[in-house]
């Protein structure tokens, strides 16, 4: 002590010599002082009616700097930085109009207005035309609503609907839709470049066909397509990759002509009011034709005659039906409105006619002559497919969140307006074209019968080229604004690190452009134009589009029926039903139109999902999904706590106890493979290491342990939880987490312990802290497994064969059975047979047990060899008294002579020797190991005695024995005198005389070796090459147990109160080795004291 003392003085002062004056001083005293100014002038800043809060302020920010940096709040999830990218110049804050309300125009109006929607509504007729509409506006006003709510609740970030979900539905959901989402964009970026093909070749450039006349061919039609938009892609690619501030600038334009076009046709529509008479159509019977100039439209005209009666006989539909002109703008002040009420759905390749009757729409004579045929089977979900994509752009202000001057603000308001515009816009159209155009001209999709015009074009005012220049330019521009914007999105989710292989177009170019995600759009976007048909593109775009939408809408109704503390949106708006029903209408609507591509948009989304769960990276974000997964949680903790489960419902809920070596490592790994084999039962596992010390001082080890230990139970993918607790004393901290570890009805109700392998090296911490370990999980009634030869167990990647034995000494409430048959479940021990022995003694039917044991498994379903062990009541023998009474006196003199952990080897290795003694040494050998070790610590400072219970079988009642028990295992140190030690060689001296004269072992202890002996060379010899043994663990007899230590405490109450071991303790360890000799993997097994395997069903 004054050594240690002298140390600390002389650490809490260096004395150094001073390089300038070749003085003296004292370094710590001057630190000292250095540190009091630091405090001094840290206080001083602080204001005087502060400084109750320092300590605090000193590591936390005030509230003034707390709300400055509030005030200058950005974003709510930094987002991810590129090294290589510029700093972006700061953008303009826009409003509402700006910002939000003109791009949603700008995105929703797109190429399907000019050149769709008057075929949809001459197809499904005026009414269901307009419920193909408001179907299609309901489900973006409802998303829109969703959407509102969510963009209000907090600040959002530039990414749109990507954001929002994954931020809402956590990385999985949000990832899976965002890919949707980007492929979604892409493709309608395909559809834009075939539709702006499609103007240019159909209504402004016919002659520019690569592929022969395309009116009388579908196929070379489409070819053209391909072709053409192929080449547009890598022009508009090429403008996108030079400079976006083009794209920018051109949006503008684009937006001006969406605007004068739909100007123009609203204003056409009333100055055709009367009708068009420039515009008619030829007509045969009720069939329309195409390609029939006009003044040819007659049945008599030899152009008619060289087309229907090419050999001199006439067609017989000709013959029958007389050729007539009808004009095709007839006006709203008609009446063909209602013409147009009813639907007109027809199959591929019937004839475009008034009616449905089926001489008029049926081809009989197999030629078509110059009469325009329906080129697809039509349905009324089919055309909401094709018309959705007319309603998509919705995002395009949620997109611009971070120019916005106050997004929550713009957001809702914006789009919800763009919204109501646009679908204003539609609604009306769809009653303006019912009610001035005729309905055969409606349903000629390309406008063959009117010299291949655009029907919309002729309609409006003055001149049909501003509708076709305008939707060509708007086409062009939102194609553009797809193009620039889907490789943006690409990169932000690459950016998050949820999909590992986006991860190299993360990148940015040199000028901060995502050069390699726009390729890769491009590559998307050509796969989509090489369909070449905008009918085909339209249904496919329009499922991953209404996959984001119905997310968006399950956000919301998510967030809003856990009623999270964050959710506060300022959008009031909304409720969860109307999220639901428009989730409702996004599914309804994918099925209904495409049940196929529904499937392959599910598909992907499934796909993506599961990749993000198990390869992607982890994020916590705060998302509905984990805080939905809390509440049901919550809900089924809360269930389970009303009563224990059924014994139907039992399985083993698994506590394992891992030790740590010096390094804070695990030092079983195989243990946690031996938890992974066992959870067939579909069990909690969760594995807690206690680490010895004071938690204040050694959290840190305590975090690394802990992951350490998580990353143990990664390798041998373990599902569960880890934790590492700090205690003052081992078993202590054990007895703890046992005691509390679990929530409600989740807590562990079985226990696994490695076999402390060195107990007889490591000394009397190792066994005590065990047995202490036992008798704790006995008292909290929970199972216990004890797997012995952990080292030799197999991995979990290894198949093996043999048999499970099963030695059924006790019942145990049927965990014996139930464990090998868990064990079973997993394909190490798949192929591995059960073999079940139980031991009969001398007055047991052993022919009856067997039958009754077979009969019982059978009810079990388990299926195994049942063997029956007769052990018949034999005479204890010498061996055994020899082997009790080696263990007891080495047991004695191990404590009495306080031996160090290298000596303690050393007897142990000397004393498992005794085994290969002849019977004839075997005494000699026990009185030559305690004359050797008492004379080898005859010269030692120090002597400790044995226990008081070792008195009582040796039937010592003299004043020197008691005399030799006064000094503790434990007690404390104390300087060594001269009297003291001529004390302690005498005390020696007389402790080696009653050592030498102790040859009578403890009759309990004699009994039980007897037992542990026999089993012993039964089980080796039934089960020594099993792959493993599965025995009961013995547990100790509690009459006997309380009377020994009744009788130890009262020893102890006479000694002081200092603690003595008791000497049962190490027999227990002793007994069970002896059980176990010879086994190569043993698995000890003790029931908690409840049935868990019930016959019944």
């Amino acid at each position: 002590m004054q050594s240690n003392s002298a140390k600390d003085d002389s650490d809490e002062m260096e004395i150094i010599p001073s390089e300038h004056n070749g003085t003296v001083h004292d370094s710590k005293n001057e630190d000292s002082g250095d540190i009091h100014r630091a405090e001094e002038n840290q206080k001083s800043s602080i204001d005087p009616n502060l400084y109750l809060y320092d300590d605090d302020l000193a590591t936390r920010p005030h509230i003034s700097t707390f709300i400055s940096s509030i005030a200058n709040y950005e974003n709510t999830i930094p987002a991810a930085t590129d090294p290589d990218a510029k700093p972006a110049a700061p953008s303009a804050r826009m409003g509402t109009l700006i910002g939000v309300f003109l791009p949603c125009i700008q995105n929703i109006f797109g190429v399907i207005l000019f050149i769709r929607l008057t075929w949809v509504v001459g197809t499904a007729g005026a009414v269901c035309g307009f419920l193909i509409v408001l179907t299609c506006c309901c489900v973006t006003m409802l998303t829109a609503i969703s959407m509102s709510a969510i963009a209000t609740n907090g600040v959002v970030p530039a990414g749109g609907s990507y954001f929002m979900i994954s931020r809402s539905l956590g990385p999985e959901f949000g990832g899976a839709v965002g890919m949707l989402f980007y492929t979604g964009t892409t493709l309608a970026a395909a559809m834009y470049i075939v539709g702006a093909v499609e103007i240019v070749l159909t209504y402004m450039a016919p002659w520019a066909s690569i592929f022969g006349d395309f009116t009388k061919d579908a196929d070379a039609m489409y070819n053209n397509f391909r072709v053409y938009g192929t080449l547009l892609l890598i022009f508009m690619g090429l403008i996108v990759f030079v400079g976006v501030k083009f794209v920018n600038k051109f949006a503008t334009v684009a937006l001006a002509c969406v605007i004068l076009s739909i100007i123009a046709v609203y204003v056409g529509i009333f100055d055709n009011i009367h009708g068009n008479e420039k515009l008619y159509m030829c007509v045969l019977g009720n069939r329309l034709l195409k390609d029939i100039p006009i003044e040819n439209c007659t049945k008599g005209d030899p152009f008619m005659l060289n087309i229907y009666c090419p050999d001199g006989k006439c067609d017989d539909y000709y013959q029958a039906n007389n050729v007539t002109q009808v004009k095709g703008i007839k006006g709203l002040a008609s009446g063909v409105f209602y013409d147009n009420i009813y639907p007109s759905f027809l199959e591929k390749g019937q004839f475009i006619s008034y009616g449905k009757n089926a001489v008029d729409i049926e081809n009989t004579s197999g030629q078509s002559y110059n009469q325009i045929m329906a080129d697809i089977t039509t349905t009324f979900t089919l055309l909401i497919g094709i018309f959705f994509p007319s309603v998509t752009g919705i995002m395009a202000g949620s997109n611009r969140s971070g120019d916005l001057a106050d997004a929550q603000k713009s957001i809702p308001i914006g789009t919800i307006c763009a919204i109501l515009t646009t679908s204003t816009v539609y609604l009306s159209s769809v009653l303006f074209f019912a009610g001035t155009v005729d309905n055969l001209l409606l349903r000629d999709k390309f406008g063959q019968s009117i010299g291949g015009k655009l029907v919309v074009a002729n309609i409006a005012w003055p001149n049909q080229w501003v509708i076709l220049i305008g939707s060509f330019l708007s086409t062009l521009g939102a194609g553009l604004q797809s193009l620039t914007g889907a490789p943006r999105l690409l990169q932000a989710i690459a950016r998050d690190e949820i999909i590992p292989f986006l991860a190299p177009f993360a990148k940015s170019s040199k000028r901060g452009e995502p050069t390699r995600a726009l390729l890769l759009t491009i590559v998307i976007c050509q796969c989509g134009i090489l369909l070449g048909n905008v009918d085909l593109l339209a249904p496919l775009l329009s499922m991953f589009f209404l996959m984001c939408y119905g997310f968006v809408n399950l956000a919301c109704a998510v967030q809003t029926l856990l009623r999270t503390p964050n959710w506060r949106p300022r959008f009031k708006f909304y409720h969860w039903s109307l999220s639901l029903i428009g989730l409702t209408l996004c599914i309804s609507v994918m099925i209904m139109t495409s049940w196929y591509f529904a499937l392959i948009a599910m598909g992907m989304a499934i796909i993506i999902y599961k990749y993000i769960e198990y390869r992607g990276a982890e994020k916590e974000w705060g998302d509905g999904i984990r805080g939905m997964a809390l509440t049901a949680a919550r809900y089924s903790l809360l269930r389970l706590e009303e009563g224990p489960p059924h014994t139907k419902n039992w399985r083993p809920q698994i506590l394992v106890l891992s030790k740590l070596n010096d390094n804070l490592l695990p030092k079983y790994r195989k243990i946690f493979s031996f938890a992974t084999q066992l959870k067939a039962g579909k069990g909690l596992t969760i594995c807690v290491s206690v680490i010895k010390g004071d938690h204040t001082k050694i959290a840190n080890k305590a975090v690394d342990a802990k992951s350490t230990l998580r990353k143990y139970m990664t390798d041998e993918k373990v599902k569960g939880f880890c934790d590492v607790l700090v205690a003052q004393q081992i078993g202590e901290g054990l007895s703890s987490v046992i005691q509390t570890i679990g929530l409600g009805g989740m807590k562990p109700n079985t226990v696994i312990v490695g076999w402390p392998y060195s107990w007889r090296q490591e000394g009397r911490n190792s066994w005590r802290t065990f047995i202490q370990t036992v008798r704790t999980v006995s008292a909290c009634h929970m199972a216990l497994m004890v797997p012995k030869g952990i080292n030799f167990y197999p991995e979990s990647n290894h198949k093996i064969g043999g048999n499970i034995d099963i030695w059924w000494i006790v019942h145990d409430g049927g965990l014996l059975m139930l464990l090998p048959f868990l064990l079973k479940q997993h394909r190490t021990w798949r192929n591995c047979k059960l073999r079940i022995f139980t031991v009969a003694q001398i007055e047991d039917n052993s022919i009856q047990m067997k039958k009754d044991l077979k009969t019982f498994l059978y009810h079990l379903r388990i299926e195994a060899d049942v063997e029956v062990v007769e052990m018949n009541n034999s005479d204890i023998s010498a061996y055994t008294y020899e082997r009790t009474l080696m263990m007891e006196q080495r047991n004695q003199m191990l404590r009495a002579l306080g031996l160090n952990k290298k000596e303690n080897s050393k007897v142990g290795q000397t004393i498992m020797d005794f085994k290969e003694t002849s019977s004839d040494n075997k005494m000699s050998l026990v009185q030559t190991i305690v004359d050797h070790h008492y004379d080898a610590t005859k010269t030692a400072s120090k002597v400790r005695f044995a226990d008081p219970t070792i008195e009582e079988t040796q039937n010592h009642d003299s004043q020197n024995d008691e005399k030799r028990n006064s000094i503790d295992l434990d007690g404390p140190e104390h300087e060594d005198t001269p009297e003291s030690t001529s004390n302690k060689d005498e005390s020696t001296e007389k402790a080696d005389g009653d050592l030498k004269s102790s040859v009578k072992p403890d009759e309990f202890n004699v009994r039980r070796m007897h037992t542990a002996i026999k089993l012993n060379e039964v089980i080796v010899e039934k089960s020594q090459d099993a792959q493993l043994v599965i025995m009961n663990l013995p547990g100790p007899p509690r009459e006997v147990r309380a009377e020994r230590e009744s009788n130890c405490k009262a020893r102890i109450k006479q000694l002081n109160g200092r603690h003595i071991l008791t000497f049962f303790q190490i027999s227990d360890m002793e007994f069970l080795e002896v059980l176990t000799e010879g086994l190569e993997k043993v698995l000890m097994v003790r029931g908690g004291g409840r049935e868990v395997i019930t016959i019944y069903s």
